[in-house]
Parts: structure tokens; sequence; C-alpha cells
């Protein structure tokens, strides 16, 4: 896999989404966790989407449960939530591992580009890829660092 672009996902729905669908937009790719303590991080992820998506952005949410077993529901149960609690607008993905023997090829692609500070394992839920309109990842964020912050990185790609 030479790019972004070559990796296909699995929506909420089971439906297979080729990313290439996103090409030309900036996105901000997230694993994310229903009972995490930065859950309410959704909030501003859907902020975001709503103010920077009319200008080619998009939040691609990954739901993982390696972290704690913090997303134990099935599809129609994330579904549910993030709709309910968050009303969510961003395409959400099937669940995944971002580490270990099963990680997605698109999680190990993205880990392979931007290293963390302690490597290239995820450490938890909510770490953030933000990749330009080229399809190249050109930063990585810690679960710590609130989507709101990221505002003027994100419109410098735009």
């Amino acid at each position: 896999m030479s790019g972004i672009y070559d990796f296909t996902a699995k929506s909420l729905a089971g439906e297979d989404v080729p990313l290439q669908r996103y090409e030309g937009r900036v996105l901000l790719i997230v694993n994310t966790a229903s009972a995490c303590g930065f859950t309410p991080q959704y909030k501003g992820l859907e902020a975001l989407q709503q103010e920077l998506g009319p200008r080619g952005f998009s939040v691609l949410g990954f739901p993982c449960n390696q972290f704690g077993g913090q997303e134990p529901g099935d599809a129609r149960q994330i579904g549910q939530f993030c709709a309910s609690n968050y009303a969510i607008t961003f395409p959400m993905f099937a669940k995944i591992e971002v580490n270990g023997n099963n990680v997605h090829p698109l999680y190990q692609y993205l880990k392979n580009e931007r290293s963390g500070l302690l490597g290239p394992s995820i450490k938890w839920n909510f770490t953030k890829f933000l990749v330009d309109r080229l399809g190249r990842v050109v930063a990585r964020y810690a679960p710590t660092v609130k989507p709101e912050g990221l505002k003027k990185e994100i419109e410098a790609l735009l």
C-alpha cells in the first residue's frame, strides 16, 4: 500500500468504504470509544465537522475496544450512542484493532507514517491523525489533545 486512498474500511452499516471517497479532503482520523474519559471529545469532533466540513474537511471515527474494554458495543449500539449522545454526522466505521496482530491495515499505515512520542503503538483512545488534501499524514496528536485545539492546524490545510 502506498497511500491513504489505497485502503478500504467497513462502515458501521457493514459497507466497504474505499478511502478514495475522501480524496481531496483534509481528514482527522480518530480511534474512538463510547465509555472512555475522552469520550466527550465527540462533541469537539462534531463541532469541527459542522464548521469545517463544508470547506473540505472530514472526521473519520474508528471505534476500538483495545483500551480498557471501553468500546464493548456492537455496530448498532455504537451508532445509537453516537447519534443520541453527540448527534454525530461524520463517518463512523466498524470496530477495529489499532495495535497487535490484527491491526487494521489503515492504522498500520498511519502509525508507520507518524510515530508517537513513545513509538508507533497507539497508547489510548482518541489518538488523532491529521491528513492533508493529498493524503499525506502530516501530524499525530495524543488523546489529551482536544479537537477544538486543532482548528488552526486543520484550517491551514483547507
